[in-house]
Order: C-alpha cells, then sequence, then structure tokens
C-alpha cells in the first residue's frame, strides 16, 4: 500500500469478491428447506399457505353489552356482501406519476403503474410495483380497520361501494380524493378516502368512521405489504441483482432489512413508536408509515417466496354513538425519491439502502443533487464531485504521492541491491531498510492516507449504484443511460488506457510476479467494470485521470528538486 493506483487496483478486486461473497450468503446462509414459516409452521418449500394474505388481525375487548351489533368481522367477503369475489370490482385512478386500481374489496391497491418511470428506456410499458397479474408477482396493499367480536368491522375482506368508477387528477387541482363507503345493518358507516397530490408518490389514507349505532363502538386501523417476491440470480454481469429485495423497517432506533426465511425475522412481533415498514426493490419501494407518535404492532409473516408484513394500531379507539372518529395512516408507492421520502419521515431515505455507509453517502448524494440542479446533467455532476473529492483529499494523496515518486526515483538502486543480495534475503531487507534510511523515505508513508479515503469511495460506489435519481438519466453522445452499461463499451475501453498509464508512473515492484500481476489489473478491471452501469465507470475514469495529472506533476517537482 506504499501508492495511491495499487490500493485502489486491489480495493477494486476486493470489492467484486465482496459483491460476490454477499450474493453467496443470500443464497446459501440459511437454506430455504430448513426455515420454519412463522404463519404455519411449514418449511418454506411447502406449497403455499392461501390464507397468508387472507387472515384479519385480532382484538380482544371485555364482552359487548346486550343488543350491540353482530360480531361480522371475519366474515369472507361473500357472506358480507352477497357477492362471488370474482364479481367485485375495482376503482381506476390516475393521476400525473400514478395509474392505481384499488379493489372494491377491502380498497386494496391490487395496480401501482410509475408513469414516469418506463420499464426500459424508449419504450412505454412503465414500471409496476402491486400487481396481480400471476401468483408469482403477486404485490397487493392492504387496509382496514379491525377490532373486537362484539362489532362488525371493514377488514381488508370487507366490500365497498363508490360514487364512481373513475377518477382523474385534472392539472391544477391540489388533490384528488377518492372515496369508499362501508355501511352495516346497525348504523355504523366508514369512509375511506385515498387522497393523492400532483407530482408525489405519497397516498394518503383517511378511514373516518361515524357511529350511528346505540352502542360504543371500537376500532383500529392496519395495513399491510403482501408480497410474493421469488429471490433473484445475482450476476456479475448485473449489477442491479445485488440490490436488495425484501421488506425492510425502521423500529423507532435503527434501520433494519429483514429475511423473510429467517427464522428469527419471520417471527418479528415488536411494538414500534414512530416506525414504518417497507418492501425493497432496487430503485423502487413501497411503505407504509403510521401517524407519528403512535405506537404500532409490526410483523412479519412468511410462507415459500410469500411474505405478510404488517403494520396494525397498537390502542382500540372507541367512538360514542353519534361520534366520529379519524384512522390515518400514509402509504408511498414509488421510486426511492429522497426528497419525498424525506418529507414523509425523517428516516425514510433509508430505503435507498446505501449499505453501511448511509451516513457518508447521503452527504455526497446531497452534492450529487446540488450540482445537478446548477448543471442539469447527471455525468456532469458525477465527474464535479470527483474532482471535489480529488481536491478534500489532495493533501492526503500529495503523502501517498511524493511516497511513491521518491521510491520510484530509487527503483535503479533497489534493482543493483536486488541483484547483489538474491540469495539472502535478510541482507537485502536490511539493505533496502538503510537505503530508505539514507534516503528519508517511509515506504508505507501512503498507506494511511488510502485507508481514510476508502469508505469514501465506498459510499460514493453505493449513492451511484441504488440513487433513481440517475436512473435512466442520460450524459452525452453514445451514453443516454447512466444506470445501464455502456453500449458500445467506450468508458470501459478509455478506463483501461488509463489506469495503463497510471501504472506507468508507478515504481516497477521488487517481484517479477507482483508486476506482471498489476501489467494485466488494467485489462481485468476494464473487463469486469464494462458491465457496471456507465455512472460508476465514468466516476472511475474521472478519478484515474485525475490521480494521473496529480502524480505526474507530484513526480515532476521531485525530479526536479533532485537535480538541484
Amino acid at each position: 500500500m506504499t501508492n495511491n493506483p495499487r490500493v485502489f487496483l486491489w480495493l477494486a478486486l476486493a470489492l467484486a469478491l465482496w459483491l460476490n461473497y454477499e450474493a453467496w450468503n443470500r443464497d446459501y446462509h440459511s437454506p430455504t428447506s430448513t426455515v420454519q414459516s412463522a404463519s404455519t409452521g411449514k418449511s418454506a418449500n411447502a406449497p403455499t399457505a392461501p390464507g397468508l394474505g387472507d387472515a384479519i388481525p385480532q382484538a380482544t375487548a371485555p364482552p359487548a353489552a346486550t343488543g350491540a351489533p353482530a360480531a361480522t368481522t371475519n366474515a369472507p367477503p361473500a357472506e358480507q356482501s352477497g357477492a362471488s369475489p370474482a364479481a367485485i370490482g375495482t376503482i381506476h385512478v390516475r393521476t400525473d406519476v400514478l395509474d392505481i386500481e384499488i379493489s372494491l374489496q377491502g380498497g386494496t391497491i391490487v395496480r401501482a403503474d410509475l408513469l414516469k418511470y418506463p420499464k426500459v428506456k424508449g419504450q412505454q410499458e412503465p414500471v409496476r410495483l402491486a400487481n396481480q397479474d400471476s401468483p408469482q408477482t403477486m404485490y397487493v396493499v392492504q387496509s382496514g380497520l379491525f377490532g373486537p367480536g362484539g362489532s362488525s368491522h371493514p377488514t381488508h375482506q370487507a366490500v365497498f361501494s363508490s360514487p364512481q368508477g373513475e377518477y382523474t387528477l385534472q392539472r391544477g387541482e391540489k388533490e384528488l380524493r377518492v372515496p369508499l363507503l362501508w355501511k352495516d345493518e346497525n348504523g355504523i358507516a366508514v369512509e375511506k378516502t385515498f387522497i393523492f397530490k400532483p407530482g408525489e408518490y405519497r397516498i394518503d389514507l383517511n378511514q373516518t368512521v361515524r357511529n350511528g349505532s346505540s352502542m360504543p363502538w371500537q376500532g383500529a386501523t392496519y395495513a399491510r405489504i403482501f408480497r410474493n417476491d421469488p429471490r433473484t440470480s445475482t450476476s456479475m454481469f448485473n449489477v442491479e441483482s445485488y440490490a436488495f429485495h425484501g421488506p425492510a423497517m425502521w423500529d423507532g432506533t435503527k434501520y433494519r432489512k429483514l429475511d423473510a426465511e429467517d427464522q428469527d425475522d419471520a417471527k418479528l412481533a415488536i411494538d414500534v413508536k414512530d416506525g414504518w415498514i417497507a418492501a425493497l426493490q432496487h430503485h423502487f419501494v413501497t411503505a407504509i408509515i403510521p401517524p407519528k407518535n403512535a405506537t404500532y404492532k409490526l410483523t412479519l409473516g412468511a410462507d415459500a417466496n410469500q411474505y405478510l408484513f404488517s403494520a396494525q394500531e397498537g390502542t382500540l379507539q372507541t367512538v360514542a354513538p353519534s361520534q366520529t372518529a379519524q384512522f390515518p395512516i400514509t402509504l408511498f408507492l414509488g421510486p426511492k425519491l429522497q426528497k419525498q421520502l424525506h418529507e414523509i419521515h425523517p428516516e425514510l431515505s433509508r430505503v435507498t439502502d446505501y449499505n453501511h455507509l448511509y451516513l457518508l453517502a447521503q452527504p455526497l448524494f446531497k452534492l450529487l443533487s446540488l450540482v445537478h440542479g446548477f448543471s442539469g446533467n447527471w455525468g456532469i455532476a458525477i465527474i464535479v464531485v470527483t474532482f471535489l473529492l480529488k481536491l478534500v483529499f489532495y493533501p492526503l494523496s500529495e503523502t501517498s504521492g511524493r511516497s511513491m515518486a521518491k521510491m520510484k526515483l530509487l527503483a535503479p538502486r533497489i534493482k543493483n541491491l536486488q541483484e547483489t543480495h538474491k540469495d539472502d534475503r535478510e541482507k537485502l531487507g536490511r539493505a533496502m531498510m538503510e537505503l530508505y534510511q539514507r534516503e528519508k523515505i517511509n515506504p508505507v508513508a501512503g498507506c494511511l492516507p488510502i485507508i481514510i479515503q476508502i469508505p469514501v469511495f465506498l459510499a460514493f460506489y453505493w449513492v451511484l449504484l441504488e440513487s433513481v435519481e440517475m436512473r435512466q438519466a442520460p450524459f452525452m453522445g453514445w451514453i443516454n443511460d447512466l444506470s445501464s452499461r455502456d453500449p458500445f463499451f467506450i468508458l470501459p475501453a478509455i478506463m483501461a488506457a488509463a489506469m495503463f498509464m497510471q501504472y506507468k508512473l508507478q515504481p516497477t515492484p521488487a517481484d517479477p510476479i507482483q508486476a506482471k500481476v498489476f501489467m494485466i489489473m488494467p485489462l481485468a478491471m476494464s473487463v469486469m467494470f464494462a458491465f457496471f452501469p456507465a455512472g460508476l465507470v465514468l466516476y472511475w475514469v474521472t478519478n484515474t485521470v485525475l490521480s494521473i495529472a496529480q502524480q505526474w506533476n507530484i513526480n515532476r517537482r521531485i525530479e526536479a528538486a533532485k537535480k538541484t
């Protein structure tokens, strides 16, 4: 670690190995054949239990007085409505960014298309989150009210009515309200209202209960994500495949990613204040955010590839006869846009999933966003921020570079020592140490400066990989998507040439085998980076070119000083 470029070469190799290890760890550390389902007790490879998404939250309360409304909480939809589930329709809602279908059975969100995010750049098909397209892709957001058995509640199995079947947010409107109506035979009426705003992926859900009966009514709200999320195969040729898929949460104090196949996670049942739950995938998220300062019970159930992630209110509210009560909760279905996420909850932007380097990555992303605000181009923002990082670490890099330049000047003398003491490695070591002492060179002087820079490099790597703001963002010329690989592999070729030039500026390693390894490293690295997102390769090329310029300047000054 006596010079900057070598450390970064080894760092890149270590990063590739680490990514492969993480993929292996996700695939094999917890064999699915032995995992027990929290909801059924079956192995994770057992047939999917049809009732995982049908279970209704239960609450206990003192027995209701005579004359209380009859209990219908657990009745299936057909019994509550007199209609078969197949006959229940949906409401179509369209805003400038969302195209959503809400089922009249429970007000479940059964489809969510993101209109501003095409699945493939240049094509019309949008990214789809919630859907019922097939059992393998089942992904819905359920919600409802639950309570003790002495009264009826509009759960996610109840059947609602709607004043109309189509809702569209018109240009200039500040919000769009989509009401669903439910009423039982005892006079309990509920209006379940979804509130949409222009440009936002946030959906405010408010359930208003009007007690028209003669008895007090008790209930609480819940919302949950039901998803079939089979594991995807990871490949070093597809960096996106390394992104985390699955449930995550904020438990009030820390961010946690959960493994539905892990026995402990699959039995999750905790009370949380100011928390949230989410279903993550690369660049996109579905989240449920309870009201601030409210205590909710968060639970996770799993069966095979399915998981049910729930947030239910911890305290029952009592609504007296002729009174009204509100039950609010917030949903989010969309891209991981950090500004929108932060406005909903100060910790919700953690779903961007910068791994363990969030505290470093977040300021880097803000700096990128600031530069992008001036340039309007994420590629230019990457170049500028890379330059700024290089400037910040210039004093540290200078120390490393000066040590490397002096070592390069000593290369002929070191070679003579190697030939003189080629049969005695102990004498060679002593002679080299004496040479370093005479020339006042510390061969490991560049180690600490590089170690300090490594976390920043890794944080920047995750920012470029995980930030949805750079998804399908153009740079210039042939690079029209910084989140995809260079279609003509031009940037990786430039990277290989730049790294080879950088290698030529370094002192030749004493070990001939090591020298050959470092000589072929630029080619090996460029082949690996050829399938990385172009934004990552652009960063590496920029950093390498700046390192070359810096080292050339240091070498020039050291050689000039030596001549005088």
